[in-house]
């Protein structure tokens, strides 16, 4: 088949779909893949297109240990529609990309393009080499070619951002393969950051996420060790910025200067998650995370000092080699003097290539089973008796897009609280728009959510409104959609299990 009959598509616009694996920063690095197809002339493939594009992309996530299997399988099943549409390209990306190179391409040699983490720039021209030669582009760099955000980005949300401060790790944690795959910590500039922000805000943007793989770590490569804090400070003095959240930081390097930072900015949230992964410290420090039970607590004490009202939620792991049913109950501990609002909660997980994949002392399944169902049974306990402690309080909502899969049956509307809590509303009479502002009181509690159903107290009408507006009546207009098809990143929720932050801050 010649190149000019594979580049040949249905209206002589070719479309893409990104599908998007693993942790914010690959959501983040998707918008920036959907930003580089756009400006190369593709369009989104309708919603719900399934692999019906001519473009399909694969950013993909090295944590769990079947995220191979998971990867092949879906390749698996698009060869044969790949096989019957002429001109159809199949790439992959993202952290297995970056570990497993020509692996992908032996064991499902219809992709066309491999890329990785360090080189998602490049992206388009390599869908065109591929197109030209007619043969497989395996691109993998070893070190970062440019900072991520000076390209492209299609941004998923009219009214809530990403602003990436760092990337790369410099933590050496056993369980986790993302440093060498991230590579080591690279800080952005300070006043890049900020003008990133200040143009976000003019375009509409009323919260962002301040987003590292240890985000609090901020300065260590520019040799300012509050450099994260005076980051907060200086968000705080953007007009027009209404909220600022931050994911994630590591216990080691939250300092006392990024706690009194958040309470004393305005738009700072009252938010916090805070990944624990043990509250063993010989499991800690098998993890080789340099912080103890002590130490952690002593930041939650010191964060509720500091804000009262905070929900701090975290990350554990359980069933790490060699932890003991006393290293679990130390676990169990942590949680019920922490009180989390939430925990995300993962049973351990082989990463090939990681020190902890190698080491003696692998737990049974059906033990790491057990110990995992009492973890979550416990935390679901203190999640509903933290959110109960919510009703009667007149919360500020920012009004969500997609986040209430109930909404439409039940004639509600759903948003996030300052604390990043989810809270569905009684639809108001007057028009609500994604990005406006509502005032409610909290009548009804669940462990996962709370419910406002009394009349809408208040509505503001804001420029995040404003510029969903404009964007929703923009993208009806085209003849196809540019979302990304991940609803539920408009407003950057708190860490959803599917999509945290690797399990590995």
């Amino acid at each position: 088949m010649s190149s000019i009959d594979r580049s040949q598509s249905v209206g002589g616009t070719r479309t893409y779909e990104v599908r998007t694996y693993g942790c914010q920063m690959n959501v983040h690095d998707s918008e920036r893949l959907s930003g580089l197809l756009e400006g190369a002339g593709y369009v989104r493939a309708p919603e719900g297109a399934d692999g019906d594009a001519d473009v399909v992309v694969f950013n993909t996530c090295a944590v769990r240990e079947n995220a191979d299997n998971k990867l092949y399988g879906n390749l698996g099943r698009l060869a044969p529609r790949k096989a019957s549409r002429p001109g159809m390209q199949i790439a992959v990306g993202g952290c297995l990309a970056q570990k497993d190179r020509d692996t992908i391409v032996r064991r499902a040699p219809w992709v066309d393009v491999v890329f990785g983490t360090h080189n998602i720039g490049k992206l388009p021209v390599l869908l065109e080499r591929a197109r030209v030669q007619e043969e497989a582009q395996v691109e993998i760099a070893e070190s970062l070619e440019a900072f991520p955000s000076t390209l492209p980005t299609r941004r998923e949300s009219a009214y809530a951002a990403w602003v990436s401060i760092s990337v790369g790790c410099n933590n050496t944690c056993t369980f986790c393969i993302v440093p060498a795959l991230r590579g080591k910590e690279k800080d952005r500039r300070p006043g890049d950051i900020l003008a990133e922000v200040e143009a976000l805000v003019a375009e509409g943007v009323s919260e962002i996420t301040l987003l590292g793989q240890n985000v609090n770590a901020y300065g260590s490569d520019i040799g300012d060790r509050e450099a994260f804090g005076k980051l907060l400070r200086a968000c705080g003095s953007i007009e027009g910025l209404e909220r600022v959240r931050f994911t994630s930081p590591h216990p080691r390097d939250f300092t006392d200067d990024v706690i009194a930072a958040m309470a004393e900015t305005p738009n700072a949230m009252p938010q916090l998650h805070m990944p624990l992964q043990s509250g063993s410290d010989p499991v800690l420090k098998a993890m080789r995370r340099s912080y103890r039970q002590e130490r952690y607590l002593g930041i939650i004490e010191k964060v509720r000092a500091a804000i009262p009202h905070a929900a701090i939620t975290t990350d554990i792991i359980v069933g790490f080699p060699g932890e003991t049913e006393e290293d679990f109950e130390q676990t169990l501990h942590v949680v019920r003097e922490a009180r989390f609002a939430q925990a995300f909660t993962f049973q351990y997980s082989k990463r090939p290539g990681t020190p902890a994949a190698e080491m003696d002392g692998q737990i049974p399944k059906a033990v790491v089973q057990e110990r995992y169902e009492r973890l979550v049974a416990l935390q679901e306990e203190i999640s509903w008796e933290e959110n109960k402690k919510q009703v009667g309080r007149t919360l500020e909502l920012m009004v969500a897009e997609g986040e209430g899969r109930k909404d439409g049956a039940t004639h509600r509307l759903s948003g996030r609280a300052p604390d990043n809590r989810l809270v569905h509303f009684t639809k108001p009479e007057q028009e609500v728009r994604p990005g406006d502002v509502v005032t409610v009181e909290v009548t009804y509690a669940a462990p996962h959510h709370l419910l406002a159903e009394g009349a809408v107290l208040e509505v503001r009408r804001t420029r995040a409104g404003d510029a969903w507006e404009k964007r929703n009546a923009a993208e009806q207009a085209k003849p196809a959609g540019v979302m990304l098809g991940l609803p539920k990143i408009g407003v950057p929720e708190p860490q959803p299990a599917v999509a945290s932050g690797c399990g590995c801050d």
